[in-house]
């Protein structure tokens, strides 16, 4: 029997950290802003208040809520995927790791909104003159964080294959 310690597991801990991080600041925003409340931190960046009933980019947003539970099924299908990767791979492979807990964090804390609320809270407006990219939370910040270290990885890590001539 496998030790969780000399697991990918043994990166749980940072799951919790984005959990943890996304849940207060969305509880901060909820109970601080009004709805649509804007408010300026620098000249890129504002806090706004948003409910997102759909996913990224507010994809299927307007489509009556079955994309709510169609969404969170999604979530823990990737989650449990990601939970066996971990469980799979060694504690020592880091980058991997590091980038599965991010996005099991992410895509559970998204899973929490919409089960609980029905939506998700998004509160960071990152624009650029007139042009406003979309609003995003700290869950979704580890869902891409994560992703790009998979990617990253991908050009880093050797392939274990061999060219055959």
């Amino acid at each position: 029997m496998t030790k969780l310690s000399s697991t990918g597991l043994r990166w749980s801990w940072l799951v919790l950290v984005v959990i943890g991080i996304d849940m207060a600041s969305k509880l901060w925003v909820m109970n601080n802003m009004m709805l649509h409340e804007t408010q300026p931190l620098m000249p890129f960046l504002n806090l706004f208040y948003a409910h997102n009933y759909g996913a990224a980019f507010s994809f299927l947003a307007d489509k009556g809520g079955w994309q709510r539970w169609f969404f969170a099924g999604i979530a823990i299908a990737i989650v449990v995927a990601l939970l066996v990767m971990m469980y799979r791979n060694r504690a020592s492979n880091r980058l991997s790791n590091i980038a599965y807990a991010l996005i099991v964090g992410g895509a559970l804390g998204n899973l929490f909104d919409r089960a609980w609320h029905g939506f998700v809270v998004d509160f960071i407006d990152f624009y650029v003159g007139n042009w406003h990219f979309a609003t995003f939370n700290i869950a979704d910040c580890g869902i891409c964080i994560g992703a790009a270290l998979v990617v990253l990885e991908g050009f880093f890590s050797p392939s274990g294959k061999k060219a055959t001539s």
